[in-house]
């Protein structure tokens, strides 16, 4: 299943979350697996792309940096998955 991340610094954690990704490269938990991150380091904003079989493991990600920003954590198609509803949806 892929998930779609997209994050927002808290005023003031700036430091913070430098340090801890710096500790930890910003890896996400055994059951991810990231795809791909892309940071706006102007705003403070970001978002990544993942694939986990359970939504549980993204949960655990989240909370790992939940006191330092705001998470928004969505499940997501790519367009062969979406295809595939979209197909379904047509008139027989």
């Amino acid at each position: 299943m892929l998930f779609s991340s997209h994050w927002r610094i808290h005023a003031g954690n700036r430091d913070a979350v430098i340090e801890r990704f710096a500790k930890t490269g910003g890896q996400p938990p055994q059951g991810v697996t990231m795809l791909g991150r892309w940071h706006d380091v102007a705003s403070g904003t970001g978002f990544a792309v993942s694939e986990a079989n359970d939504a549980s493991a993204m949960a655990r990600w989240a909370l790992e940096w939940n006191d330092l920003m705001e998470m928004d954590v969505r499940p997501a198609l790519n367009d062969e998955q979406l295809g595939a509803v979209l197909a379904g949806l047509q008139p027989k």
